[in-house]
């Protein structure tokens, strides 16, 4: 059954699954960024979870609810977890520098993984889009994997108000 889902997956995710991991590598690696581009990703992660909810539950309050609980919640729980350790906000030069780091990844592929496998089990059980218990956890999942993008955004922000 794996290798017909596999199968049966669109070329188009190979490909997103592909950048996605080419955008994962670039923050394993040391770097200098300005504070404009260390928003891009957590601005396309909210984007593309509050897309994910939109897509399979509408603009239903409570799928929408749950999503803004699960960015609310990460952000107060996960600012410091997910802050880059050892970055540095260089006011010559207005960019962060930045320490290699997995975390990046891991979140972009878990947030991949969540919405594949949302997608797999809609298409196998299409009845689950009206399940209230399936509708808040998986917003509440895309909001959380989200919020810790924007945690990490948050947490960086706070070295440039440090300056």
């Amino acid at each position: 059954m794996l290798i017909r889902i596999l199968q049966g997956t669109p070329v188009w995710v190979w490909a997103l699954l592909a950048l996605l991991v080419v955008v994962g590598l670039s923050h394993a690696k040391p770097r200098r960024m300005s504070a404009r581009r260390v928003m891009i990703v957590p601005g396309v992660m909210l984007a593309l979870s509050l897309a994910g909810v939109a897509s399979t539950f509408g603009a239903r309050p409570l799928a929408l609810a749950a999503w803004v609980a699960g960015i609310a919640l990460a952000i107060t729980l996960g600012r410091d977890a997910v802050a880059p350790r050892g970055a540095r906000w260089a006011r010559e030069t207005a960019r962060f520098e930045l320490p290699g780091s997995w975390l990046p990844m891991g979140l972009i592929l878990g947030l991949f993984c969540i919405k594949y496998g949302v997608g797999v089990s809609l298409a196998m059980t299409p009845a689950l889009a009206a399940n209230t218990p399936f509708e808040v956890a998986i917003a509440f999942a895309y909001g959380a994997f989200s919020g810790l993008f924007a945690a990490r955004a948050i947490a960086l922000r706070r070295l440039v108000v440090r300056g």
